[in-house]
């Protein structure tokens, strides 16, 4: 079997006969007549030594293993077309498809400062936004499925590259009765684990609201723990415990401001590094680039810039 023998255009004839169910059809969308397509199928039959298609006076019918050729030809296509969109990127960085992946803490309170400069600054981007939990994030970051990650350093693994965007302290948040609520200068040092409630595993801000907590402290396993900041905000405000919270979700005005209180934290305060992870091997480092500089230009308030 002489593989070199096939062309794209031939793979386009097959997959369009096999959209169109008709080779008539087929052939006024691809331009030729309906013999020179009906030729070019047959030579791909013979190069694979196999049927994709059963042909009958009024219906074609894709065989068993050629709806699995047709299915692999548009994958090929797929791919091959993303030889334009690389070529076209790197001509003008983020424009097209960019698929950008955002932690679940992170992306409610920090997408509202940038998609209208991205909208403003990159007209052409067809932005399509994942938000989850970072193991998760990365592993699609890792196999294709997304271009760029927006999350929480550190990052595990040396198949990626980061470059660190901005500094976002955390906040205390207690119920209004707490006597945390009352402290003049809240630090690291007054918080105890075992009042401290928690988002739930896989969450990087958990493990990082734990760091926090004085070493001798410990959280009790049986505790309820949150799925999202919200509910997280919910809880505290019930008077369960308190909590940390990043900056960014801490609201200029809140409902449950008669529930609770949100702390900044004496001195340095605790917080975490928000970055940009992009694929070491892959073709996104100019989009990477430009999305760095857009979000350094609108960092939003009550964060501090990684650079100086």
């Amino acid at each position: 079997m002489d593989i070199s023998a096939l062309t794209l255009r031939n793979l386009e004839y097959i997959a369009s006969v096999a959209e169109q169910g008709h080779f008539g059809r087929a052939a006024v969308l691809c331009g030729v007549s309906q013999p020179a397509l009906s030729a070019q199928v047959q030579k791909v039959e013979e190069c694979l030594g196999m049927r994709i298609f059963e042909r009958s006076r009024r219906k074609i019918h894709l065989t068993a293993t050629g709806a699995e050729v047709v299915e692999q030809a548009r994958l090929v296509l797929r791919e091959a077309g993303r030889l334009v969109e690389i070529a076209e990127q790197r001509k003008r960085p983020l424009s097209g498809l960019f698929r950008l992946g955002v932690i679940a803490t992170l992306g409610p309170y920090l997408m509202p400062y940038l998609l209208k400069p991205l909208r403003e600054k990159h007209p052409d981007m067809e932005l399509v936004l994942v938000e989850g939990l970072t193991d998760s994030l990365l592993d699609q970051l890792h196999s294709g499925r997304l271009d760029a990650v927006l999350a929480a350093l550190p990052i595990k693994g040396n198949s990626f590259l980061t470059e660190e965007l901005f500094l976002e302290p955390f906040y205390l948040v207690v119920p209004a009765g707490h006597t945390l609520a009352k402290a003049p200068n809240p630090s690291p040092e007054m918080l105890a684990a075992d009042e401290m409630l928690l988002l739930e595993d896989g969450h990087c801000l958990r493990d990082q609201a734990l760091d926090v907590c004085p070493a001798e402290g410990t959280w009790q396993q049986n505790r309820y723990q949150a799925t999202s900041l919200e509910t997280l905000r919910h809880m505290v405000a019930s008077g369960a415990g308190y909590t940390l919270f990043p900056a960014l979700a801490v609201p200029g005005s809140d409902k449950l401001k008669g529930l609770l209180r949100y702390r900044p934290f004496n001195g340095k305060a605790p917080g975490r590094t928000i970055a940009l992870v992009w694929r070491r091997s892959g073709s996104a480092a100019g989009d990477a680039e430009a999305l760095i500089a857009l979000i350094r230009k609108n960092l939003p308030p009550k964060v501090k810039s990684a650079k100086p």
